[in-house]
């Protein structure tokens, strides 16, 4: 027993230190699994990171930030207004001493990111809407004027270009993969401090805000976003481009927990509509639809808790000629889950009328797959474009400085030859000046080819000052 005694201890002694020897060696050959090199970002551990994110317990965002800062630009935008310089007497009385001059009346700030290496960059529209002048600083300082190719406000997303070539720019990702808890880093300029890099987790997708747009499906996000971030790159962990900072939550006008961003997805077709058509091109299904909860779906004796219900399937709709009907419940959309109203807009968001989508619902309690033929606001499956200039009938020129002064106007054109048109069916005439088309103010010709081909679906309205020197307004829809 005392041999027992004395050898029991002594092997678990030596038991006990070949283990701490062993696990120790074990800690230090593979410590690269338990800590991230600090030499360099561009290690073969960070690559494997930017590869698979969830190999580690932790998260290297360095590659994503030094990826995406480059592509992400300062955006000023400057709404002028008229100054009279000169004797007031002369003003009033119709002295020529004076002339009226062009002054910043109003500014702001934001950001944007770039798309192409020829220079197109995305923005929000907010972020530029009303402004006469939009100046582009590049993260290397370089600036530019940009020129406003198109906007949408349903999506809040505008497209800008810039004459410059070789730009840094950003890869897309695909912001239907994006998954809750993913690491992203939100890119921007908040309170004009260029360069700022936040990051943060998807809290969730497909959250509806409300508001003016009618978007319903954006990111979620707890990346600190202030004033100036808009239109900046959410990123994820490989520097890919998911999503463009929109809004914030708070009851102070600055970041206080969430903040939201346009999923790419949806972004990538605006562009893409922006620059084809000179508008967005809305997908229909066919629908009027409401959202199931499990109270409501129990209320009407579905097996289902969740899904788009088909209140009615518009006669000769896509979901009508796809074989949908009344009653059924849409689950899926090209394979994507469609629980949520928001859910089911974001999903159609991407898609262009003439597109088929697979569609998975339930009827009775049983599954069916049918593919749908989406169609536009008319019921066809026709690609709208914006008319050119010529074609509303109009041709103008700049004012000369004596009918500047004659109008006390600094901006402007005035019409000078008017054929039968969009603007001469609205009443307009010859010697009308038009001064503004929705929201963007005509010095030019080219301003009012720009004008027109942002307006899209949302019609025109025309601010006009009459040969009599009267303030009008004309009303009318560039659709077909």
């Amino acid at each position: 027993m005392k041999i027992i005694s004395i050898i029991a201890p002594l092997v678990l002694g030596i038991t006990g230190g070949l283990i701490a020897v062993f696990v120790s060696k074990g800690l230090e050959s593979d410590e690269s699994l338990l800590f991230f090199p600090t030499s360099t970002i561009d290690s073969e551990l960070t690559k494997q990171v930017v590869n698979d994110p969830n190999r580690y317990g932790s998260v290297d965002l360095r590659y994503a930030a030094k990826k995406t800062v480059p592509a992400v630009v300062n955006i000023t935008t400057v709404q002028m207004g008229q100054v009279y310089y000169g004797s007031p007497l002369d003003f009033w009385f119709g002295g020529s001493g004076g002339e009226i001059r062009d002054k910043p009346i109003n500014m702001g700030i934001g950001s944007g990111v770039i798309l192409t290496e020829d220079g197109y960059i995305i923005t929000n529209n907010h972020v530029i809407e009303s402004s006469d002048k939009i100046i582009i600083t590049l993260n290397d300082k370089r600036k530019f004027e940009a020129e406003l190719i198109g906007s949408d406000p349903n999506t809040d997303i505008a497209l800008l270009k810039i004459d410059a070539k070789n730009l840094p720019a950003i890869k897309y990702g695909n912001s239907d993969n994006v998954v809750l808890g993913e690491w992203v880093l939100a890119v921007g300029n908040p309170y004009n401090l260029t360069s700022t890099v936040t990051a943060g987790i998807i809290s969730a997708k497909a959250r509806k805000l409300g508001g003016k747009m009618n978007l319903e499906s954006f990111l979620q996000t707890d990346a600190a976003v202030n004033q100036g971030n808009s239109g900046g790159a959410l990123v994820n962990i490989r520097g890919e481009l998911i999503g463009i900072n929109t809004a914030i939550q708070s009851p102070t006008g600055s970041y206080s927990g969430y903040s939201f961003a346009v999923p790419v997805n949806i972004a990538r077709k605006v562009v893409s509509d922006l620059k084809e058509f000179g508008k967005v091109q809305r997908a229909m299904i066919g629908i009027r639809m409401r959202e199931l909860t499990p109270t409501n779906a129990k209320k009407m004796g579905l097996k289902e808790s969740a899904g788009i219900y088909i209140v009615e399937a518009v006669k000769e709709g896509a979901a009508e000629k796809a074989g949908i009907v009344a009653g059924d419940v849409i689950l899926e959309i090209n394979g994507y889950d469609v629980m949520t109203v928001a859910q089911l807009h974001g999903q159609l968001a991407k898609y262009t009328p003439g597109n088929t989508v697979r569609v998975l619902f339930s009827r009775g309690g049983r599954e069916y797959v049918v593919d749908a033929v989406l169609q536009n606001i008319f019921g066809d499956t026709s690609l709208g474009t914006v008319r050119d200039t010529p074609i509303l009938g109009v041709s103008v020129k700049p004012l000369t400085k004596e009918e500047q002064y004659q109008y006390h106007l600094n901006k402007g054109v005035k019409i000078y030859e008017l054929k039968n048109g969009k603007l001469k069916t609205a009443g307009l005439s010859k010697g009308y000046i038009i001064v503004k088309i929705n929201n963007i103010t005509i010095y030019s010709q080219k301003d009012l080819d720009t004008a027109i081909k942002s307006a899209g679906n949302e019609g025109v309205l025309v601010s006009t000052v009459s040969p009599k020197g009267v303030v009008e307004y004309f009303a009318f829809s560039l659709l077909d």
